[in-house]
């Protein structure tokens, strides 16, 4: 799957523009947080940004950083929805788990190398379990918990 594809599965997940008082990230539009807009330079109210802004920051902060292209087609865009909702280097960490190599969040070849020597199928569930696993350990998860796991499920359902 390439960007464009990723970022739109993404985006029905996330949706418009979002303020829980119970999410730690505060403001989000397009499932950018306040912080990271304003990181990328984006000061106007989060309720009118761009979607144009959201695909640059997806790309600039997720994607690129993920080096999501050098991954098998199959995992991107569980890679990707993973980082938006918990990081980068969190989404690493818990795929490096997945394939049972040094967990230091770092995308090297020693990573890539090994993600692409698994069966892409069964690394997608355990990838999502070590997701799951993550998400269950989290403050938030009586919150969110629900929403999470739906969404875990949709991912492993379009496999």
């Amino acid at each position: 799957m390439n960007f464009e594809k990723a970022v739109i599965k993404v985006l029905a997940s996330e949706g418009g523009y979002v303020n829980n008082p119970k999410d730690p990230g505060g403001e989000t539009k397009y499932g950018i947080t306040i912080a990271v807009a304003r990181q990328f330079g984006y000061d106007g109210s989060m309720k009118d940004l761009p979607l144009d802004i959201a695909m640059k920051i997806y790309l600039k902060n997720y994607w690129t950083p993920l080096r999501a292209d050098e991954f098998p087609e199959s995992i991107r865009y569980a890679l990707l929805d993973t980082a938006v909702n918990s990081g980068v280097k969190q989404a690493i960490r818990l795929l490096q788990k997945a394939v049972r190599t040094p967990d230091d969040g770092i995308v090297g070849r020693f990573t890539i190398d090994a993600v692409k020597k698994q069966n892409h199928d069964l690394l997608l569930r355990k990838f999502m379990a070590q997701r799951l696993r993550f998400l269950c350990k989290l403050d938030t998860w009586d919150t969110f918990g629900k929403g999470w796991t739906n969404r875990i499920c949709g991912i492993l359902e379009e496999s």
